[in-house]
């Protein structure tokens, strides 16, 4: 997909490539068979919302290599809109590494110092397709750079003020930043420009200052985050609407991997609020009720993704999803 019609949901940030074991149950210097898929929170998310059937565009910079082509023609199959993912020679596509112990526990290996998805920068920044979506989604890992936190918070500012939902997972990893500070920095120029911002519960107190969700809920609401929403793993999520704070289980199901869960449910909320509201003028008018609805169905798209290895393996497509599609609450009265 590339031609300039309307789109759904333009996400922002890395697109990496996960190396999946052939067999789990070993650490990653014990793998001698690894599979490629196509990984970064943003950019799963961008397939995650193409599965269940909408209209998605990613935003983001690999390199001019046999991976970054690989990358582009995995999200190209996926139905994603790759006109903005950038090509660069002077970096390469950055890669990670995933296994899985006999204890089910994850291992990360991560191969990105100065890798391409960092170079995000004025080049990305394209208001006429910003204009074209309902919402703009972001993550922080691709920021380390200065000229991509700017770019990134002037894609956000362009999004917000031509009135679409503003969106953001930051999916901390802090082990990038040799100045967690800086990040800390950035975040707090990112989450007030948000419409929803969700967190998992291991990033609230970075993120917010706060110690428990609930707080974590409040202060986000306290910036102007209109949704705030954090996600408690197998307990489901926890959100805050005109004051009440909604909590909202998750289905039980048997856990393989939980890498790519929360990515998962973020294209299963953004999928409900781009088919019943699409603004944030219209996500004014959303009942408790709907909203709990959305939610419950973004953790079943969200626990569908840890039954598989990998956060892109069992990402739902909208034909096995019919039965759990919400419908809309009929109005009060």
């Amino acid at each position: 997909m590339s031609d300039a019609g309307p789109l759904d949901v333009v996400c922002v940030g890395e697109t990496l490539v996960d190396f999946l074991p052939a067999a789990t149950g070993r650490a990653v210097r014990e793998v001698e068979s690894w599979h490629p898929c196509s990984g970064g929170s943003p950019a799963n998310v961008a397939v995650g919302l193409a599965r269940l059937g909408l209209r998605s565009a990613m935003v983001g910079v690999v390199g001019a290599d046999e991976f970054g082509h690989f990358l582009r023609d995995r999200l190209a199959a996926e139905g994603v809109d790759i006109s903005h993912l950038r090509q660069v020679t002077e970096a390469r596509t950055g890669l990670v590494f995933i296994s899985l112990d006999a204890k089910g526990e994850r291992t990360f290996t991560f191969f990105r110092t100065r890798s391409a998805e960092f170079l995000l920068g004025r080049a990305d920044v394209d208001p006429a397709l910003l204009s074209r979506a309902s919402v703009v989604h972001c993550g922080s890992n691709s920021l380390l750079l200065p000229e991509s936190r700017e770019a990134m918070v002037t894609m956000l500012e362009t999004a917000r003020a031509a009135g679409r939902i503003v969106s953001c997972d930051p999916n901390l990893r802090l082990h990038a930043w040799e100045d967690p500070g800086e990040l800390k920095a950035l975040l707090a120029r990112l989450l007030p420009l948000c419409t929803v911002v969700k967190l998992s519960e291991e990033e609230i107190s970075f993120c917010t200052g706060a110690e428990t969700p609930e707080g974590a809920l409040v202060a986000l609401s306290s910036m102007g985050v209109r949704l705030p929403v954090v996600t408690l793993g197998e307990r489901g999520v926890v959100f805050l609407w005109n004051g009440e704070r909604v909590h909202v289980p998750a289905p039980r199901v048997e856990v393989v991997d939980t890498t790519g869960a929360g990515d998962g449910f973020v294209s299963g909320l953004l999928h409900g609020l781009v088919r019943w509201y699409g603004t944030p003028r219209a996500l004014e008018a959303a009942t408790r009720a709907e909203l709990e609805s959305l939610c419950t169905f973004a953790c079943a798209v969200g626990a569908q993704v840890v039954t598989r290895l990998g956060a892109v393996a069992a990402l739902p497509r909208a034909g096995d999803v019919e039965a759990w599609l919400p419908r809309r609450p009929p109005p009060a009265g």
